[in-house]
């Protein structure tokens, strides 16, 4: 779903000047190690998602400014992910266009290498293969060269196999099945590209390039290695960082040529609670280098754009974003939707009445004692630095220590709710954080709500930078601030994240299981 301009209201966020410009982030959410590719007049782009499912989002563009979520490569995760796994599952994958189909490839850092194919970008996927059985390898990428041989380029995860900062190249049956050997070592960043990961490969003029970003994710730069022959040895020149502008890490992407002869880089930027935003970079090519963004300050290095004239697709087209807003109304979720792993049918529904999202009270998972590992909770990413989110919902609960809210989401976490007692229901602002190591939190604030109040307002304000204020209305007027102010951190490799749920606190009480009703979510 799109959501068109008009001189009256415009989304939260937009890229699309309406002069023949764009401004930068293109997408500000969280598309983290975003890969892109052209099929003729069509941009199509995926992403890391790590434990959320559905999971690998593919976005479409017709000019890689305007761009729309249509779908997910992927349902679930392989066996394992039952339980919340922050962190871990989808990690930098790749996307090409091969043989008359599409193929996402990505490195699982516990798991392996997996990918997936379609003859439609939209779906439906093949369910995932399993290519290699491994620790450690992530961030792959496919190549098919002109004389049919296939290879997969690959970085290394130093938490899972004791290697970073170098990259391998394996060769690959043609069906993209199966790897042929064990790989070689083609490239060692260890001295002057520390971190070097994110491959990406391809082939032109007789070169084969890989295109990798080094540094860190918030402070890196973007690399280039070049070389003759597939296995090396390479060349290597950075070609975009962040030098004299604003923006932060510039690296780790994909780059596409036009039809018109243009080339174009789309890459990241880590902000911190926003997540790792999308940009894209004007691309140029002397003596067979790739030129990214604009060398402002004459250091032989490309600096990123922060306005620049959008890129000539032979076509003006409409503008567009990824959908926030949700009236329920479809009877299926909006795409932007994901939960924290694999999710069952029975957490919720959309036909049990109608034009709601009705989220049943589940139990805390076994073990759990905090919001932290709350798998039933469904969330989307934040799409701009200032909103204002705010659901409708009514509550009815089937037990006492039941709670249904608006969460913001990270490892800091926060969120107000409507809990359950044995006398009515009241409001309850909860603060907690959680890592790996554990998890803690408190009710910071609890408000006596009236008898028979049935519809609640919750909304959460969120300015520069991750500045988070709750409220909560009883008539959709008037807002009434509960808890202190909070700013909003990252969670586990991904950004914030506006959540709600339905949960019950004590999964041993026998009696009936309550539910929430959300009549809509919106974002303004």
């Amino acid at each position: 779903m799109s959501t068109s301009a008009s001189n009256t209201q415009k989304p939260v966020w937009y890229a699309d000047l309406g002069d023949g410009t764009y401004r930068n982030p293109i997408i500000y959410a969280d598309y983290s190690d975003p890969d892109v590719i052209r099929v003729g007049e069509d941009f199509y782009m995926t992403a890391s998602s790590f434990s959320s499912t559905p999971g690998l989002p593919i976005l479409h563009s017709k000019d890689l400014v305007n761009w729309t979520l249509i779908g997910h490569a992927i349902q679930e995760l392989p066996e394992g992910y039952e339980s919340v796994r922050h962190g871990d599952g989808v990690w930098a994958p790749s996307f090409r266009y091969h043989d008359g189909k599409y193929w996402i490839y990505f490195g699982a850092p516990d798991e392996g290498v997996f990918m997936t194919t379609a003859t439609d970008p939209a779906g439906p996927w093949t369910p995932l293969h399993l290519v290699k059985e491994v620790k450690g390898w992530i961030d792959t990428c496919p190549f098919w060269d002109e004389d049919g041989q296939a290879y997969l380029v690959h970085a290394f995860a130093k938490s899972r196999c004791g290697i970073k900062s170098k990259l391998s190249i394996c060769k690959m049956s043609p069906d993209g099945k199966s790897l042929l050997d064990e790989g070689r070592i083609v490239f060692d960043g260890t001295q002057n590209h520390e971190t070097l990961e994110g491959p990406k490969l391809y082939k032109r003029s007789g070169y084969y390039y890989i295109f990798a970003p080094a540094g860190g994710v918030s402070t890196g730069w973007q690399t280039i290695l070049r070389s003759r022959h597939i296995f090396g040895p390479y060349e290597d020149r950075i070609v975009l960082h962040q030098g004299d502008s604003i923006v932060n890490g510039p690296h780790q992407g994909g780059y596409v040529e036009l039809e018109s002869g243009e080339s174009w880089f789309l890459h990241f930027q880590d902000r911190e609670a926003y997540g790792r935003i999308a940009h894209l970079q004007p691309m140029s090519w002397e003596n067979d280098w790739p030129v990214m963004g604009i060398d402002t300050n004459g250091d032989g290095i490309g600096e990123p754009v922060l306005t620049y004239r959008k890129p000539n697709v032979g076509a003006e087209h409409p503008f567009a974003v990824p959908a926030t807003s949700d009236e329920f109304e479809d009877g299926k979720l909006g795409l932007q939707w994901q939960w924290q792993t694999n999710h069952r049918a029975e957490w919720y529904s959309l036909d049990a009445r109608k034009s709601r999202l009705r989220l049943y009270a589940e139990p805390l998972p076994e073990g759990a004692t905090t919001f932290y590992d709350v798998r039933s909770m469904v969330s989307q990413k934040l799409p701009a630095p200032v909103l204002t989110a705010t659901a409708k919902l009514e509550f009815v609960p089937g037990a006492p220590h039941e709670r249904a809210g608006l969460t913001v989401f990270g490892h800091e976490y926060r969120y107000v709710a409507l809990e359950s007692t044995g006398e009515g229901v009241q409001l309850l602002f909860v603060k907690g954080s959680g890592n790996k190591q554990g998890s803690s939190e408190e009710v910071a604030e609890t408000i006596a709500l009236p008898a028979g109040a049935g519809t609640v307002y919750l909304r959460v304000r969120i300015v520069l930078e991750a500045q988070c204020t709750f409220q909560y209305s009883l008539d959709g007027e008037t807002y009434i601030p509960v808890g202190d102010r909070f700013e909003a951190v990252p969670g586990h490799w991904v950004g914030a994240k506006l959540g709600l749920f339905c949960l019950r606190q004590h999964p041993s009480e026998a009696a009936g299981r309550g539910y929430a009703d959300f009549d809509w979510f919106r974002i303004e």
